[in-house]
């Protein structure tokens, strides 16, 4: 088994080590930020706007920015107003952030603050060098599987038309035949920037992995009239959920496929990609916790599965629902006893110690 098809990791997040002392980081002047203790910034897990959690009296408290701002009279321009609107914006790259934390590199240099693999960088620069065969001899060969992409590289018959593609595109581009090396040295950037890309397209695969788990559990329990209400419901959600992410990475092959226009656009085609990269990114990054969950799942009926999917709906109904198909299924899981509307009442959940938080909205 390969090291993508291994269990669920988490996306990786920015590490503190890898910033110099000179790179912006997340700091207030304001006198209340820095008497607090344990203060870490988050997403709220109902409205998904950002919070500040605190411990008051040993309990978590929730805090909003606006509230913060309104509260203690911190204007928007002023320095602090400033830090709270960019640590909301660094919030959508990872799951949280703390006093004297580094800020993403999205938010600084454009560049992801996630570490790639050796593999998917090698997947992208191949998918491209098969493009540019494909342009050079008219061919209409796609090739998507990453293990079959990878066993190209290694055929000397393919390194060899490889090669002469590199010198055609060259002669194309206008740079002569012989400075082939340039168009090497660009096919090497724009690989680098696709192989995000290959990366978040592995945990898309994971989704739809979970997706056809969901129908599995369908099936079985095709006679229990209470799971299957749930079931069905959560069935079409995975299925919205795995349309639109791949609608987003076709858009990105699409946009990416005539490889001699990306080659003489290349720093355009390199802000496309980051930009969608991003997007891509902060729509995957919430996907961690439930993922994890259903790769230990046992497709087999059980009392943990009914439970399980009650959350999978928890997760996908405010992002892939109607607001008025979500209150209807809401008062429906209500009546049947969720146990998370208990914990939403509560105002959610911390996401270090998973206990619930008071939230104070002032």
């Amino acid at each position: 088994m390969s090291d993508d098809a291994a269990s669920v990791t988490p996306l990786p997040i920015p590490a503190e080590a890898s910033a110099g002392e000179d790179y912006p980081r997340v700091v207030f002047e304001h006198w209340f930020f820095n008497k607090l203790e344990d203060v870490h910034f988050q997403l709220s897990d109902q409205s998904n706007e950002p919070v500040m959690i605190v411990k008051y009296a040993k309990n978590p408290i929730s805090m909003t920015f606006k509230g913060i701002k309104r509260e203690f009279k911190i204007p928007d321009e002023s320095a602090d107003g400033q830090m709270l609107d960019t640590v909301a914006k660094g919030l959508k790259f990872v799951k949280g952030l703390t006093i004297g934390d580094p800020l993403p590199k999205e938010l600084v240099t454009r560049e992801a603050s996630w570490d790639l693999t050796e593999r998917h960088i090698k997947i992208a620069y191949q998918r491209i060098s098969v493009q540019l065969v494909n342009w050079m001899t008219g061919g209409q060969s796609v090739i998507t599987d990453p293990d079959e992409l990878l066993q190209l590289a290694d055929d000397p018959a393919i390194k060899k038309t490889v090669n002469q593609a590199f010198g055609e595109a060259a002669e194309k581009l206008g740079l002569g035949r012989d400075n082939k090396e340039q168009v090497i040295d660009h096919v090497q950037q724009l690989a680098h920037e696709l192989a995000y890309i290959e990366a978040l397209r592995i945990r898309y695969r994971r989704i739809c992995e979970m997706e056809e788990k969901i129908q599995t559990l369908r099936r079985l329990y095709g006679r229990e009239r209470s799971v299957m209400e749930i079931a069905d419901q959560v069935a079409r959600l995975g299925e919205r959920a795995v349309a639109e992410l791949n609608e987003m990475f076709l858009e990105v092959d699409a946009q990416t496929g005539e490889i001699l226009s990306v080659l003489r656009n290349l720093q355009a085609q390199i802000a496309y990609i980051r930009d969608k990269r991003d997007d891509l990114y902060m729509r995957l990054l919430a996907w961690d916790d439930i993922l994890e969950q259903w790769s230990t799942a046992q497709m087999k009926i059980s009392p943990e599965n009914p439970d399980l999917l009650r959350r999978t709906y928890q997760f996908l109904a405010p992002r892939f629902m109607m607001v008025k198909e979500w209150v209807l299924m809401s008062k429906l899981i209500g009546q049947q006893g969720d146990k998370i509307q208990a914990v939403s009442q509560l105002g959610g959940t911390d996401n270090k110690s998973k206990k619930p938080v008071q939230v104070m909205r002032w």
